[in-house]
């Protein structure tokens, strides 16, 4: 690739993080329809592993469609931009252990964040569930680049 285009790919790159940031922010402090309300809120805490995933499995028929959802797929989900944006704009990334560090490392930051102001909860199995989704975006970038070096070089 050209050095004109990679630029041009960073910066758009950077301008997608930025706008995937804000996104997630939102999401995960301040989306009162996903229970971000701070009003009358305790410290909520899981640090058993899988403890949450088995729940939200077992009783999937009695907590709805939207909550499983939202809750198992939706962390997944949330961070496949992570991983998939990242390695454009910082190449230094682009190995996948490092992704999975630092998926894990924004992760954590983010479920401590929501402890401290006790907006949501801070949960084990989010922090698996937001790598593993941090992963496969870099899986998805990986073959991706694959990909356009086959066609273009």
């Amino acid at each position: 690739m050209r050095k004109e285009t990679k630029k041009k790919v960073r910066i758009l790159g950077a301008v997608l993080f930025f706008l995937y940031l804000l996104a997630l922010t939102y999401f995960l402090f301040f989306a009162e329809g996903y229970g971000r309300s701070v009003e009358g809120r305790m410290y909520a805490y899981n640090l058993q592993p899988f403890r949450e995933i088995k729940r939200f499995w077992v009783h999937r028929e009695m907590l709805g469609t939207f909550a499983v959802f939202c809750n198992l797929a939706g962390n997944v989900i949330g961070f496949i931009p992570f991983g998939m944006i990242l390695p454009v704009i910082w190449p230094k990334t682009g190995k996948v252990l490092r992704i999975l560090l630092l998926s894990f490392e924004f992760s954590l930051c983010v479920e401590t964040i929501q402890l401290v102001w006790k907006v949501g909860s801070f949960d084990v199995d989010d922090l698996i569930l937001n790598t593993l989704g941090g992963v496969i975006g870099y899986m998805l970038f990986w073959i991706c680049n694959k990909i356009r070096r086959k066609i273009y070089g």
